[in-house]
């Protein structure tokens, strides 16, 4: 499914305004490592946005999401203050991990087994 201009630029603009939140309320640091907010995505009616969340060196991630999704309301009410004057409703959040840092690492290793595989034959 292609995203519309409209989407792409509240995404963009849920995006900016959600990593400030996240430094502002310390949400960016978390359990000695660090989350940041790899991609938003809005569905066509601009009712629900997606947000994918990367965490690196953080303990465990689906704790951590957990933590995130308990803050939620404080998150969307802060975004709503920031984006009132831009969007006439605010679309629900919804946060994901975002696995794909681990799967390109994943692969990596696979990659790197085959050639040394290949090497030795």
């Amino acid at each position: 499914m292609v995203e519309g201009k409209r989407q792409k630029m509240v995404a963009g603009l849920l995006n900016k305004e959600l990593s400030d939140i996240f430094q502002r309320l310390g949400i960016s640091m978390m359990d000695g490592g660090m989350v940041s907010i790899s991609s938003v995505k809005i569905t066509p009616d601009l009712y629900e946005a997606r947000i994918y969340l990367s965490f690196f060196q953080v303990k465990d991630n689906f704790d951590a999401l957990k933590k995130i999704e308990d803050r939620s309301w404080e998150i969307k009410k802060e975004l709503t203050a920031r984006v009132r004057h831009q969007l006439r409703s605010m679309p629900k959040l919804t946060f994901y991990i975002d696995d794909t840092l681990d799967y390109v690492d994943k692969m990596d290793k696979i990659f790197k087994e085959i050639k040394k595989d290949d090497t030795s034959s």
